[in-house]
């Protein structure tokens, strides 16, 4: 059998880890395999000049090893600046596992990634994303110390996703107040894309709110429980980004905002609990702005997660915690603010926040 095998010449030019436009400048970047458990897996360790890198793992089914790195490169990078704008002593990281995680997750799989992030000696801590449950969260504590997110009965935070949904709600809110004049979500109309954990749990905040919450995911079955649940609305047209709502919210996985969708929007705020919701930062992002629709950027109103998880590195209690997320609506809203004085998209009013507390202690560390 014949196995072809880039030579180094066409190697280069395929560049595969540095060409990417994610890659960014990441510090490190881990492959993972294990033959006996089938871990297929890529930890991405974009930046620690803060501490280290704090990132959750997701397992999903990825149609490419190829969309599975960028991925992880544009996750771990959104990890950094999450924090840095968060004012948390993190740096970013996240991990991928590539792979079903209903039909090929085990324990066994779960315990080897945990020791190839032992192998890291402490530059990457893991902990929940999607794909993911506090109860692998303990397996891999079973294995290494790095790692976040472990169950209460062992000690930690729990399920990071409530806190994430409440930042979320709190960035809304402020993204409201900013867009109509008024933070109260009394009869607003919000389409929340991905009802997992964190959609769920936002779905029930709005709903208190008293919103009016259209819901939209590829799971039937979970659209039903939650229409049971909360009295939601399933959204039941086949182009969710064409709705007429107030608010489009997505919490499923990123990039909805592209050529295809951004000019198709009919909402006058996007804000949402998705990982790197614009495919492309500046151009969608500016696309937003010139159509007068209000953007909260994701890397900071989901921020809660990594709040609730930092705790349990910095002993924080509940309402610490709750305090601090919180305040992601002071901030979304100054943000929003700044951006319209500045005239910048939101999306670089954030990420020149976030860079700068990165380079202010890199001044520091020098002196």
């Amino acid at each position: 059998m014949q196995v072809d095998v880039l030579n180094a010449k066409e190697l280069k030019k395929a560049a595969p880890v540095f060409g990417q436009l994610s890659f960014d400048n990441h510090e490190q970047v881990v492959f993972c395999n294990d033959k006996d458990t089938g871990l297929k897996a890529i930890i991405g360790i974009h930046n620690t000049v803060l501490g280290p890198a704090l990132g959750g793992t997701r397992m999903w089914n990825y149609t490419s090893e190829w969309e599975a790195l960028n991925d992880v490169l544009r996750l771990s990078r959104g990890m950094t600046f999450k924090s840095a704008i968060t004012g948390l002593n993190l740096g970013g990281g996240k991990a991928v596992i590539i792979g079903d995680a209903k039909t090929q997750k085990t324990p066994e799989l779960m315990m080897k990634f945990g020791e190839y992030v032992d192998s890291l000696g402490g530059k990457y801590i893991t902990a929940e994303d999607v794909g993911m449950e506090t109860a692998d969260m303990d397996l891999v504590r079973d294995v290494t110390p790095y790692v976040t997110g472990i169950s209460e009965e062992r000690g930690g935070s729990g399920n990071p996703s409530p806190v994430t949904a409440y930042g979320v709600f709190m960035g809304i809110k402020a993204a409201a107040k900013y867009q109509f004049g008024t933070d109260e979500l009394e009869g607003r109309s919000v389409l929340v894309q991905g009802i997992g954990h964190v959609g769920e749990t936002l779905v029930e905040y709005l709903t208190n709110d008293g919103a009016k919450v259209y819901i939209s995911d590829i799971s039937e079955e979970r659209l039903q429980e939650v229409r049971n649940k909360y009295g939601a609305i399933i959204f039941d047209e086949a182009d969710v980004y064409s709705a007429h709502v107030d608010i489009y919210a997505p919490c499923a996985l990123g990039a909805t905002i592209n050529d295809d969708t951004v000019n198709r929007l009919n909402c006058k705020v996007v804000a949402g609990a998705a990982n790197n919701q614009l495919y492309d930062e500046v151009k969608h992002g500016q696309i937003l702005r010139e159509r007068g629709i209000v953007y909260a950027p994701d890397f900071l109103i989901n921020a809660g997660g990594i709040i609730n998880v930092y705790a349990e590195l910095e002993k924080y209690s509940r309402q610490d915690i709750m305090t601090k997320t919180e305040n992601i609506y002071n901030t979304t809203l100054q943000i929003l603010e700044t951006a319209a004085k500045e005239d910048m998209t939101t999306h670089f009013a954030a990420l020149k926040i976030a860079k700068q507390r990165i380079e202010d202690r890199k001044k520091s560390s020098l002196k």
